[in-house]
This record gives structure tokens, C-alpha cells and sequence, in this order.
């Protein structure tokens, strides 16, 4: 359903009182030409109804001539922001960056984090906004699970599909999305509701079966027939299967960079009001695909970059792939079994 303006501003309100915004504050609203225009009207009314300092700054996109889809993760690392000094320094004399153009896995956002301002990343269209506006509860409900995973050393993933695959764990922080920015020089997005480290460098072994009806992102594709990763020392060392597989190959090699093989994020999804069908029932130009990312119960794992953990790889190339029905083991606990989170073994 659509979403009335009233209902937009009223999100904005609770999310912005979430972050800890207060009169007074500076918050720069960074946008573009492809940020929907509710998101970016209603946002600006929630943080001057909140008493900030609103400043609008709108850059143009660039990298065009390189990516091969319209989508905002198609090509990262470079964003409109690199080079872009006076843009740049306006964020860092910011409270808060109300991101609507997309900054991820960028060296820019690294230093804005990095001089203390929080970055709110917010790209999905209005009704899903509305729909997943986070909650304490929700911060609560992931923080929990995020300190099993600090401890941990490894993590085990299988499926009724034919995935078996073990991480080692240790070496990377875990990050953890809810949705809001409550202390200085964070980061998260929303919506969101899940948490993820990095597998230690080398430390990736085993066999991924992406099956049928789990998704690729950036392509947002529900998988029409398996697809087989056989995994080494941390790095996709073969993909394998029909179309589809075809398809990942040829995506993955347009972008001529060894560095995309490598596997980089692994968590879990856990936010309730973000669901595994959604995809099949939005524009995909308007998504950056968030539900897909966060569902509760998925695992997600990606390929590319790593610099966002401080890791070393900032490969353009980036794919996000949430599977459904696996069990993720940490450790010896169980914190999703069969696509369903548990719980217990949080508390």
C-alpha cells in the first residue's frame, strides 16, 4: 500500500528519537537523483520538527561507464563523495548523516565514522521504511546474539541442500544493525535487524549450495536451480550448475578482480517484519533489497570487500546471498536451526 506522507514523518520522528537526535544538532541529509523524493521531503520535516541544523547536500552519480546495472551496490568503493572535500567536511561537522544515496564499503565513510559523526543509511522505498521502523527491542534482541558471536571462534553452516561450509572466526569485529544510531560514530541502516563478522582471512572451507528460491543480491533474483560453491582457504574456488551459475560466473568475471572470489561477511538474519517474498513484489530498480537481507532466519554470507571491518580488500565487486532452512552453529550452540533463530541461546 502506499504511504501517506503523515505516516512517512512519524517514522522519520521515531528513528531520528532513536538516534538520539536533539535540538541543537547538525544533521546533513546526503542525497541524490535517484533518492525517493517522500523519503527525502519527510526526513528533512522530522529532523527540523527535532530542533536540528538541516543541510541538504545532493551529488551527482557517477560510475556509469562501470557498473552493469542501475542497482547502488552494483559498483562500490568510489561514490559520488570521492573527492569531494567541501562535501566531506560539511559530514564530518555533522551529528548524524542521514545517508539517502548510499556511501557502503566507501574509504569516505570510513572517515566520517571515524571524526565521530553516526551515519544513518536509508535507501529502501517509503512502505518498507514505514513497515520495519526499528525498536529498542529490536537493539536488544540482536545485541544479545552479537555477544555469542564475539566469542566464538568458529561458525558451522548446513542446509538440506548440500551446504557445509566452516568459518574461522576471531580475527574481525562483529557488527551488529538494528536500524538506529545511538552513539557517536556509528553506522547502521535501516531497515535492518542482523548481525555479521568476517571469517578470518584463509579461513573459509567447505561447500555453499545456493538452492532454489534463495536470493543473489545485487542481481535481487529468487535462484531458479542450485548453485554450487566449492570453498578453500577463503576464496570461491569454483561455481557450479546451470543457468544461473552461469550467470554469478560471468557477473563475477566482468569485473576482472580476483579480490571478488573471497568471502567477506557471514551472519544471520533477525528482524521479523522483513520477509523472504517481499522481493517478488516491488520494483527491483527501487530496492536495494533489505528484506532479503534481514529476514529472520536467513544466512547470509557475501563475497568481495572487507574493508569495512578494516580488513584489506575493497574490490568493487559485492554479493549478498541470504539462503533459506540452514542451521548455524557457533562454537557448540545452535543459533539458528532449520531457518528459525533460537532464541535460548542468547540469554
Amino acid at each position: 500500500m502506499p504511504v501517506s506522507d503523515y505516516q512517512m514523518v512519524k517514522a522519520w520522528d521515531a528513528v531520528l528519537k532513536l538516534s538520539k537526535v536533539e535540538r541543537g544538532q547538525k544533521v546533513t541529509i546526503l542525497c541524490g537523483p535517484h533518492t525517493h523524493p517522500q523519503t527525502l521531503q519527510t526526513a528533512t520535516i522530522a529532523a527540523q520538527a527535532a530542533g536540528a541544523v538541516v543541510t541538504r547536500i545532493d551529488l551527482q552519480p557517477i560510475n556509469a561507464e562501470k557498473a552493469t546495472s542501475r542497482d547502488l551496490m552494483n559498483y562500490l568503493g568510489e561514490t559520488p563523495l570521492t573527492n569531494n572535500p567541501v562535501a566531506l567536511a560539511a559530514m564530518k561537522n555533522s551529528d548524524i548523516v542521514l545517508d539517502l544515496m548510499l556511501l557502503l564499503f566507501s574509504p569516505e565513510q570510513m572517515e566520517i565514522l571515524e571524526s565521530g559523526t553516526k551515519i544513518l543509511l536509508a535507501v529502501e522505498p517509503p512502505e518498507v521504511l514505514v513497515r520495519a521502523v526499528p525498536t529498542e527491542a529490536d537493539r536488544e534482541r540482536v545485541l544479545a546474539a552479537s555477544r555469542l558471536l564475539k566469542s566464538a571462534k568458529r561458525m558451522h553452516v548446513t542446509s538440506p541442500a548440500g551446504t557445509d561450509v566452516t568459518f574461522k572466526l576471531g580475527e574481525f569485529p562483529t557488527i551488529s544493525e538494528y536500524g538506529f544510531c545511538e552513539e557517536p560514530g556509528r553506522w547502521d541502516h535501516w531497515p535492518s535487524g542482523f548481525l555479521f563478522t568476517f571469517a578470518n582471512e584463509g579461513g573459509s572451507d567447505g561447500t555453499i549450495v545456493i538452492d532454489r528460491g534463495d536470493i543473489l543480491l545485487p542481481q535481487k533474483n529468487y535462484v531458479s536451480d542450485k548453485i554450487t560453491m566449492h570453498l578453500r582457504e577463503g576464496f570461491v574456488r569454483s561455481i557450479e550448475g546451470d543457468v544461473d551459475a552461469a550467470l554469478l560466473r560471468e557477473f563475477m568475471e566482468a569485473y576482472n578482480d580476483p579480490e571478488a572470489y573471497a568471502i567477506a561477511h557471514i551472519g544471520w538474519g533477525m528482524q521479523p517484519r522483513c520477509y523472504w517474498h517481499t522481493l517478488s513484489l516491488v520494483d527491483r530498480e527501487a530496492t536495494s533489497g533489505q528484506d532479503a537481507r534481514a529476514f529472520e532466519g536467513n544466512f547470509l554470507f557475501s563475497l568481495g570487500p572487507n574493508n569495512e571491518a578494516g580488513g584489506p580488500r575493497t574490490t568493487p565487486c559485492h554479493l549478498d546471498i541470504p539462503l533459506r532452512n540452514c542451521t548455524v552453529k557457533l562454537d557448540d550452540v545452535v543459533v539458528v536451526r532449520d531457518g528459525k533463530v533460537i532464541d535460548e541461546a542468547f540469554r
